[in-house]
């Protein structure tokens, strides 16, 4: 399904960068960031922080790291995030995790550090790591750890969590286990001895854990028995302290909500020795020197002659040390520092030059055999003598050039192509192939670890200054004027040449009678034209069976209707749109994630929906949504007939509630809403004259109002993680329970990721707890499903997941939910077969 959805502006990097999203403009660097790079060619150590999931991070830390110490510096996420919740949009599960790995993406670009997953699927919440373990493939998990180990050799290893527990979360300590026994197995040539043969071994030198007070307990007073280093020191090249710096890192994680004020002033953080050599320091018995490589000391003399010549004014002059250093560092035997130096080379060298180069697109999508329009650009803003030897690109051609770049004139050309047909679609690599609950499944072996895709299309520089030749490796782009943004790149993308979209992503069929299936058909080329069909589960029909379609310009939408009719009975499956066009069948949907914080993500899923038949009956019809941090339930009512009211702010007054037969407030809308204590006493008024109000999941963390119900209850972080756990219903007289849907225990089947979360542990004797679930040997948790009675209305508290279960077409939850809208309304009960709906 197409989804177009902007957010906030994205901050800039502030400083100099280990890589970048392929979607971003180039960076251009000031004067202290190069002094910045300079000095950090004399720093051969490295750092790789690992944790569990997005956000886990401690940017402060990585930020210090990175720009103080100037060490390689990397995050080791095992997970990207997926099992979270989303307060920027309705995006769950595998969209999150897209959206999440460039949140962490624009958290390296700020911070200065690099970042690393493995293949684990963030499944949701577990307390505990054996139930981590029985989803996640360990061994595979484990792989991926020694992978990143052995590749990017980190001198000091740090985990944000312990292996005692105390994490909380059960990813949070199978991360520390996990870094803990990747730190055993990497230094050993038998523990998987491909990736020892394509990697080498490759021992730390010490395993930290990065202690807080959060851990301390009673003894968190007595911090002399721990390593610590003062992370709030000031950089003045940068302009900032890393308190500061790890605010701005921080504040990407937008769709957590976690936005973060700097600060300034010394700050002392702790660390825990786990394994490896005797510490009294982070750093100590660690040579990050020239010292560490044989015949490093004569690549130190250039770069130390190049730091005492830089002139801020006139970068270039240090040019000529850069190069000797350059060939210095081709003798070396050592390959692991000898290329990541070259790179930092090259980088500084492009940066003293003022040297530009691009390759541009006339457009951002492109099908395979496509013709294509590349226009390049190179410029030298110096009076170093710099030729452009030649020009690569990916797939296309090769040229020769030897055209010397004269201070400040620009070089430019344009090339055409026809693609080649054997293009890969632009699919993010971890999610081309089907997985597991717990794992991404990953063909091509050298992708596993990295955080994105390559580019579509890369280009080759080469130039040559003093004799000698230097690659500059950049993706090709495109990017355009925007009226209001100005100059706004996107990543280039090869499509399928046709799109089949369902316009929903489920189907919910109360009764026999018909509903309207749209999908839109969208050309990814010209002169797209064919035939499209929809394929369902057996016992379900079409009419008509086929359409035809025929689009004359890229870009160029039609929607088609079906009339669909399920079986008698209970029923459900999947539905998929198929256009035929040109001997080929394509079954791609297109979906492009848009927010300003992150580069634009388009992927193609296949082109299905869930079709579900049940037996349905409802109470009500005008039900109001006041949305909290973003879902899709709203869209879920609509398939089973209620007419939804998105209210904004304004709309929720006194005279716009007495028409409603059911409130509902979206999750987190007390975290994320501020008005909502505000329309607090509207909506009590509105139950006690007779109505319905539904308030799903708040986390007690920043709640804007401590009144969320009539009665008192008090939230907590009680949870049901299990989706198969039992649900037990205590009391089965109650209307809830029978009107106008008998609920029994079948309607707890089939649920997705969790039973519920943050369900209140207290609650007033005049709240009637209605289901009770819990995880394997834990106690009941009741609080997951509160009713009161309130004036003449009524009033329903609930942690239960509905926001994942009605978008997953579950049955049993949209019965129950259907209850909970209808208990007010038991005198205006209506079968759905009476109500068309879905159009």
């Amino acid at each position: 399904m197409l989804k177009l959805i902007r957010t906030a502006s994205l901050l800039l990097a502030i400083f100099f960068l280990h890589g970048k999203s392929i979607a971003q403009a180039p960076k251009k660097h000031n004067a202290a960031e190069i002094q910045l790079m300079l000095q950090k060619l004399n720093v051969l150590g490295t750092v790789l922080y690992v944790a569990a999931h997005p956000d886990d991070e401690n940017t402060k830390l990585i930020a210090y790291l990175a720009n103080e110490k100037l060490y390689n510096t990397a995050y080791l996420s095992a997970t990207r995030g997926d099992g979270g919740q989303n307060l920027v949009g309705p995006e769950i599960r595998e969209l999150l995790g897209l959206i999440r790995t460039q949140e962490l993406l624009a958290a390296r670009r700020t911070d200065g550090g690099q970042q690393f997953f493995s293949r684990a699927n963030d499944f949701g919440y577990s307390k505990n790591p054996d139930e981590t373990f029985n989803i996640w493939d360990k061994d595979q998990v484990l792989s991926d750890f020694v992978r990143t180990f052995r590749k990017f050799k980190p001198d000091v290893v740090i985990t944000r969590f312990p292996e005692d527990g105390r994490g909380g979360h059960g990813h949070h300590t199978a991360s520390a286990i996990l870094a803990r026994e990747a730190f055993e197995a990497s230094g050993d040539m038998s523990k998987y001895p491909e990736l020892a043969k394509e990697f080498g071994a490759w021992s730390p030198k010490k395993l930290l854990f990065n202690t807080h007070p959060y851990f301390f307990g009673r003894d968190k007073q007595d911090t002399s028995k721990y390593v610590s280093e003062d992370l709030g020191l000031y950089n003045p090249l940068l302009g900032k302290s890393y308190p500061e710096i790890a605010s701005l890192s921080r504040s990407m994680h937008k769709s957590q909500g976690f936005g973060s004020t700097g600060t300034r002033g010394s700050q002392m953080e702790y660390f825990v020795p786990v394994v490896g050599e005797p510490t009294t320091g982070m750093f100590d018995g660690i040579d990050a020197t020239w010292n560490r490589v044989e015949g490093g000391g004569k690549v130190a003399v250039h770069v130390e002659n190049a730091l005492m010549s830089f002139d801020p004014t006139n970068p270039s002059l240090v040019v000529n040390d850069l190069i000797k250093a350059y060939k210095a560092l081709n003798q070396l035997q050592d390959e692991h520092w000898k290329k990541i130096k070259q790179t930092e080379i090259k980088n500084i060298i492009k940066a003293c030059l003022g040297l530009y180069l691009e390759v541009k697109a006339n457009d951002s999508e492109f099908t395979p055999g496509d013709s294509i329009k590349l226009s390049i650009e190179a410029i030298n803003r110096s009076l170093v003598n710099v030729v452009l030897s030649s020009i690569a690109i990916d797939k296309l051609e090769t040229f020769s050039l030897n055209q010397t770049l004269q201070n400040n004139s620009p070089f430019h050309s344009d090339k055409h192509y026809v693609l080649p047909q054997d293009l890969e679609y632009s699919q993010p690599y971890w999610m081309k192939k089907e997985g597991t609950l717990g794992m991404y499944s990953v063909a091509n072996k050298n992708l596993i670890g990295t955080p994105e895709n390559e580019a579509v299309l890369n280009a080759i520089f080469t130039v040559e200054i003093e004799n000698v030749y230097l690659d500059f490796k950049l993706p090709v782009i495109f990017k355009k004027n925007d009226p209001v943004d100005g100059e706004v790149y996107q990543p280039l993308e090869f499509t399928p040449p046709v799109f089949t979209n369902i316009t929903e992503k489920v189907y919910v069929f109360g009764s026999d009678v018909s509903k309207k299936i749209n999908v839109v058909v969208k050309a990814g080329k010209d002169n797209a034209y064919g035939e499209l069909i929809i394929e369902l589960p057996k016992g379900w029909k079409s009419l008509p069976v086929s359409s035809a379609f025929d689009l004359k310009q890229k870009g160029e939408e039609q929607t088609f209707q079906f009339i669909v009719t399920p079986p008698k009975g209970q029923s459900e499956g999947d539905v998929a749109a198929i256009a035929s066009m040109n001997g080929k069948k394509y079954d791609r949907s297109l979906v492009r994630i848009d927010y300003d914080h992150i580069p634009v993500q388009t992927l193609f899923p296949k082109s299905s929906a869930k079709v579900v038949k049940i037996d349905l009956k409802r109470g009500g019809q005008n039900v109001g949504y006041i949305m909290g941090a973003g879902d899709e339930i709203p869209a879920s009512l609509r398939q089973i007939g209620y007419n939804v009211w998105e209210m904004s702010d304004e709309d929720v007054t006194a005279q716009n509630l007495k028409d409603l037969d059911a409130v509902i407030v979206g999750i987190r809308a007390y975290n994320t809403r501020d008005r909502m204590k505000f329309h607090q006493n509207k909506l009590m008024e509105y139950v006690e004259n007779g109505g319905t109000m539904i308030v799903q999941y708040n986390t007690s963390h920043r709640l804007n109002t401590k009144e969320l119900g009539p009665y008192p209850f008090q939230l907590s972080r009680d949870r049901v993680t299990v989706e198969e756990a039992e649900v037990r219903i205590l009391n089965d007289k109650h209307p809830l329970m029978n009107t106008p849907n008998k609920i029994t225990n079948k309607d707890f089947d089939g649920w997705v990721q969790e039973r519920g979360l943050y369900f209140p542990n207290e609650w007033d004797e005049k709240y009637e707890a209605l289901l009770s679930s819990n995880d394997p040997n834990e106690e009941a948790r009741n609080g997951g499903l509160l009713v009161a009675q309130y004036g003449k209305g009524h009033y329903i508290y609930s942690g239960y997941s509905w926001f994942r279960e009605l978008p997953a077409g579950v049955s049993g939850a949209y019965r129950l939910f259907t209850n909970m809208i209808s208990l007010g309304n038991k005198e205006n009960l209506t079968e759905s077969k009476n109500v068309k709906t879905g159009d």
